[in-house]
């Protein structure tokens, strides 16, 4: 894989300690900065200590769904938004959509996905 993407500041939102592990590395490797929070309201508190260039977001949290975290996090955030999860149907990217995720990732992923994902958010930073 040789495409790249800016260093970006992630907050990765995900319980789940395989995938905490594969996809830190998968960013770290990258060049990324990641920050972990494993509810919604370690999530919200890390982006009030440090906005992030990027929400990379579990649909499926212990406290609650990322839909609804993503809601809150948008009062104290425009970071761009990418969810992840098992659930692809279009009611649930529409959902995703509506909740103001810019992306939604299908579980399992190929990496080359969130490395768009990126690209897209990389290129709205330079934007602003």
């Amino acid at each position: 894989m040789t495409r790249q993407t800016g260093h970006l500041s992630i907050l990765l939102v995900e319980n789940h300690e395989d995938t905490i592990t594969y996809v830190r590395r998968f960013l770290e490797h990258y060049g990324h900065e990641v920050r972990v929070g494993r509810t919604m309201q370690e999530a919200i508190r890390q982006v009030e200590e440090k906005e992030p260039d990027v929400i990379l977001s579990d649909i499926g949290l212990p406290d609650g769904d990322g839909w609804n975290l993503l809601q809150q996090l948008r009062l104290k955030t425009k970071a761009y938004a990418i969810a992840m999860s098992g659930f692809g149907a279009r009611a649930d990217l529409d959902r995703s959509l509506a909740a103001g995720y810019q992306d939604h990732l299908v579980k399992p992923f190929a990496p080359n996905k969130l490395l768009d994902a990126l690209r897209r958010a990389e290129q709205r930073r330079q934007k602003q």
